[in-house]
């Protein structure tokens, strides 16, 4: 395999991993061929980074791996890169679902980039009863997955769905995700007992199993969410502790603890 010249000094940059230049790109990715970037990566790369001729860049698109390529035509506008080898192949996300209620836009940023580094497969609002913010950007929210996965050497980019009403998704769940388990974290579980309920269920056949974590608002769930959530058969409860944690902070606290129990750290 070979690998891309050494880019321009981009460690403060947020789409650089390691050093090098690195960028999401829906074409397909294959030796020999050449592809033309948008004119948003092509500034990026030209007016940002000051690349030129020659000089090598990482691409992936979430089915090829990941892809040495060097600028052949640097134009401001159009950029032309052309692909030498594959520097990684495919790999695939841990298989694990974040859903959780939104927040404000600058937390809301903050989890779908935390969420990406995490592993998350996919994004998913929901809406609950104490939701206050239910109009959202998934076209940010996914700008934010794709920035994440750049820049922390991802060759895949979660999923980001549209905002569902959580009894809905729950009506709808065995068929929008059949066999997949979920963990919802419920402030009324007693603190401490986050990792003994992920070894029990790991002996009860979990261990294994497609699991979405839900994270509900500040507010917390309603009780009749918390009951209906406990009533079903494919759902558990999960302590994140004795502090209050801000939503955003909730998200990335039960991933990290659904990861190192259930997942792959």
């Amino acid at each position: 395999m070979t690998s891309p010249n050494d880019a321009p000094d981009t460690d403060d940059n947020p789409r650089c991993a390691s050093g090098k230049a690195r960028l999401f790109v829906e074409g397909d990715l294959r030796g020999g061929a050449s592809l033309t970037l948008e004119a948003d990566q092509s500034h990026y790369l030209v007016n940002v980074l000051r690349m030129g001729a020659g000089d090598g860049v990482l691409l992936f698109n979430g089915r090829d791996g990941e892809w040495a390529a060097r600028i052949a035509e640097p134009h401001k506008k159009r950029c032309v890169l052309e692909l030498a080898a594959q520097t990684r192949a495919q790999e695939p996300l841990p298989d694990i679902w974040l859903l959780f209620a939104p927040v404000k836009k600058a937390r809301l940023d903050f989890i779908a980039q935390k969420a990406t580094e995490m592993g998350a497969a996919v994004i998913q609002p929901v809406i609950t009863a104490r939701t206050v913010v239910t109009r959202l950007k998934d076209e940010r929210l996914q700008a934010n997955a794709v920035e994440a996965a750049e820049q922390c050497g991802l060759v895949a980019v979660p999923e980001v769905r549209e905002a569902a009403k959580l009894g809905s998704l729950l009506e709808r769940w065995s068929a929008v995700a059949p066999g997949r388990r979920i963990l919802f974290c419920d402030e009324g579980e007693r603190p401490g007992a986050a990792r003994a309920a992920l070894e029990r269920l790991a002996g009860e056949g979990w261990r294994g199993a497609p699991l979405a974590v839900l994270v509900g608002p500040e507010g917390g769930f309603s009780p009749e969410e918390r009951e209906m959530l406990r009533s079903r058969s494919d759902t558990a409860a999960l302590s994140l502790g004795p502090r209050i944690m801000r939503a955003d902070t909730a998200a990335i606290a039960a991933l990290a603890v659904v990861g190192l129990v259930l997942g792959d750290w």
